[in-house]
């Protein structure tokens, strides 16, 4: 009854948004008005009703095509040019989409032969011994994710290929798995000066510096600390709630997945048992030493760049590629000097590896496919003309532009997109304030505040969309179905924009950088103080029947 109720308010909800569109404007006019956000929305709605990512993508993206095609007046031909040689053809085409391809199989190779070598198996009995409890296995994967801080595709995939096992062991729900490697990647990426963010928010801003704007906007960065924060929290006092109770109440008994999804193939079985941690570990050590020299490489390290410039300028798609290469070819020599693996085994794990990652390399290039469109109807036209006209409200205009950037960057799946939207946009509204920067070399504090607002919503957004680069890597890492992975996040998430909304009001009243966070914090933990009560309560009376029948 409750999934037809839902079904019929998505209905209802598309009809009156349509209904919205040709109210603005004809479909003629499509291009930068409420048509551009129709795809999206249509994609991600199905999504999360039907459970099935691969048609609701491809429905978003006929929707697009259409839409496009009757306002650019094109016709069939027309419409037949913009999803397949503009949008599908264009995109794995495109030199920074395919190194994510290249690093994504690259990176299931190497769990592939750390899997058969025995490696995976050996450092699940390590942890087993040495990681008691769920909420250690949960800590652990959140404590890697910190440390893996440089990039979030990179953090995504690393920290699912290593946990897997431990989480696996200790029955923490792979829906679970996905969560905490989702909110460890982007949020601490977003906070880490050296990291592939930084270097973009950095290249944003013009006439100020932009290293120091990105340290100054930390503190304020409300959803990234907030997140990290209700991921510990949840972790240490096994508090869940939304469809994430239901997973992990099922991974209690034994059902990891809940909905027995058989999209990601069975890791390789070890062929060895004489595998060891180290058969493991050095792997891992190799691929993120070999993706960092990659990143610096790319930036420009060896040419004379120093250390923080070489990650500002890095191409991270490119580094990330170049890196998991070199790193493979390392791996591949050491497991044959080791002789936990032949020559062949080793060959044998390049196709397993590709197939492991098909999966993700289909919801990508659907989800690229669909920016595409979505960029090309001008969305970020729209969004902006919207913000402008809200600039007049200066106190609540952090909040604004929160709420906004959440809008954007979970409508189009890209935080990088939306923040390279909005910056520019609150920049312009503070042009006057910015232009004494250079004399005074202090950045005004609503600046700083509205910024990080902007990167606080798009992190937030891109956490919550099915579309999304960063939750399809999370959902890869975890080898959890990508639908089971975004329901379960979502009412974390907007717990989370909750609190950040009502901070960000605060920002605006007050731009005292101590208050806004402590206040936030204090909510935070109120919140999910609540939270873990009301669950606890909910326990008791359910228990109560059995109690009085027995």
């Amino acid at each position: 009854m409750k999934k037809h109720i839902s079904k019929l308010v998505f209905a209802a909800f598309i009809l009156v948004y349509i209904i919205g569109c040709f109210i603005q404007s004809p479909i003629s006019d499509a291009v930068g008005s409420m048509w551009s956000l129709l795809p999206p929305i249509v994609a991600i709605g199905l999504a999360l009703i039907t459970k099935e990512v691969y048609s609701s993508l491809f429905i978003g993206i006929i929707t697009g095509g259409i839409v496009y095609a009757t306002a650019s007046s094109s016709g069939f031909a027309g419409m037949f040019n913009t999803i397949v040689k503009d949008g599908v053809i264009a995109n794995l085409a495109d030199a920074s989409n395919m190194g994510i391809l290249v690093f994504l199989v690259v990176l299931g190779i190497i769990v592939v032969l750390m899997n058969k070598a025995g490696g995976s198996r050996a450092y699940g009995d390590w942890a087993s011994k040495h990681i008691k409890t769920r909420a250690g296995a949960s800590i652990s994967t959140f404590v890697l994710g910190v440390l893996i801080f440089v990039d979030d595709y990179f953090n995504c995939l690393t920290v699912g290929s290593v946990m897997r096992p431990v989480t696996d062991k200790h029955k923490v729900s792979r829906a679970k798995l996905a969560y905490l490697i989702d909110a460890t990647a982007a949020p601490v990426c977003i906070i880490a000066p050296i990291s592939s963010w930084a270097a973009a928010v950095s290249g944003t801003v013009k006439d100020v510096n932009g290293i120091q704007l990105f340290i100054r906007t930390i503190p304020y960065n409300l959803y990234a600390l907030l997140t990290l924060m209700m991921v510990v929290f949840i972790a240490l006092s096994d508090t869940d709630y939304g469809p994430m109770k239901v997973h992990e109440d099922n991974a209690k008994n034994g059902d990891l997945f809940t909905t027995k999804s058989t999209v990601y193939p069975e890791d390789a079985k070890p062929k060895h048992s004489r595998g060891k941690v180290i058969d493991l570990l050095l792997p891992v050590v190799i691929l993120i030493v070999m993706c960092v020299l990659g990143m610096l490489y790319t930036g420009g390290l060896f040419s004379g760049e120093s250390f923080i410039d070489a990650f500002a300028n890095c191409d991270a798609c490119y580094g990330l590629a170049l890196g998991s290469i070199g790193a493979l070819l390392i791996i591949v020599v050491y497991f044959l000097a080791r002789r936990v693996l032949t020559f062949s085994e080793c060959m044998d794990s390049v196709p397993a590896g590709f197939k492991q990652m098909v999966p993700a390399i289909l919801i990508l290039t659907f989800a690229w496919t669909l920016k595409t469109i979505t960029s090309n109807l001008e969305a970020g036209t729209f969004v902006s003309d919207i913000v402008k006209s809200a600039t007049a409200v200066e106190v609540l205009l952090p909040a604004i532009l929160f709420v906004v950037a959440l809008g954007l960057s979970f409508a189009t799946g890209t935080s990088w997109g939306t923040f390279g939207i909005l910056i520019p946009i609150v920049t312009e509204v503070f042009k006057g304030e910015l232009a004494s920067v250079t004399s005074s070399g202090q950045i005004p504090s609503m600046v700083i505040i509205c910024i990080s607002a902007c990167l606080a919503g798009a992190v937030c957004g891109d956490h919550c969309s099915p579309i999304s680069d960063t939750t399809i890597m999370a959902s890869t890492g975890a080898q959890c179905d990508h639908v089971n992975h975004v329901s379960t996040q979502l009412p974390y998430a907007m717990t989370v924009a909750g609190v950040c909304v009502a901070g960000y009001i605060l920002a605006g009243l007050v731009h005292n950088v101590f208050v806004v966070l402590g206040c936030s914090v204090a909510v935070m933990l109120g919140v999910l103080v609540l939270i873990r009560m009301l669950n606890k309560r909910k326990k008791i009376q359910s228990s109560q029947p059995a109690d009085e029948n027995s």
